[in-house]
């Protein structure tokens, strides 16, 4: 079979991206609208850019009108986001958190999720996750217009708040103890359990 995205309904390149791109990390992303309502909301389009400065990224797609979604409307405003990681221990609350609400609606309260407060910037991490980037923008790219275009946020890491139930005896981050999940097709999900060193 050959596939050539130019040709396809833009949905459909979406389904068969998200299946043939696995597992993709989840960052589940908090900000702050310019009234002080948190936000929250999961994208699987995520991974570390550098370390010199610490800098990640993420991209979330525009809705089906060509909307931005709330994620970027507050990081336009303010410029801070928190990327908290997903452990399989809430996998069901951060689903929640993926459904499309209004505006200032907050995510916190849907999932039944704490906010704590940041160190360094104004939005809250979720206190349920074991490690949270606190991160300031960088840029945003985006990436073509209207439905299932993109903005790609670039954010460099102020801290990085890591519970110390997640490391090992050398001080270092246990990927066991983290747990974390990875998003493949549709809804399904994997867990980063199963490991073989090469």
């Amino acid at each position: 079979m050959q596939f050539n995205p130019e040709q396809a309904d833009p949905s459909l390149v979406y389904s068969m991206m998200i299946r043939a791109i696995t597992p993709r990390p989840i960052a589940w992303v908090s900000t702050i609208s310019a009234n002080g309502i948190p936000n929250l909301a999961p994208f699987s389009y995520f991974n570390g850019l550098c370390s010199r400065p610490a800098a990640l990224m993420f991209s979330p797609v525009n809705r089906a009108d060509g909307s931005k979604k709330d994620t970027v409307r507050n990081i336009e405003d303010n410029g801070q986001f928190v990327v908290n990681v997903v452990p399989f221990a809430v996998a069901e609350r951060m689903f929640k958190t993926a459904g499309d609400f209004d505006y200032e609606e907050s995510e916190f309260e849907i999932a039944g999720l704490t906010p704590q407060p940041s160190q360094q910037i104004e939005p809250p991490r979720i206190a349920e996750s074991p490690l949270q980037f606190e991160c300031e923008l960088m840029q945003i790219v985006p990436v073509g217009e209207g439905p299932l275009a993109a903005n790609v946020i670039i954010g460099k890491i102020l801290l990085m708040n890591i519970d110390d139930a997640v490391l090992d005896e050398m001080g270092k981050i246990d990927p066991q103890r983290v747990d974390t999940i990875g998003r493949m097709g549709g809804r399904t999900y994997c867990r980063t359990s199963d490991r073989f060193t090469l």
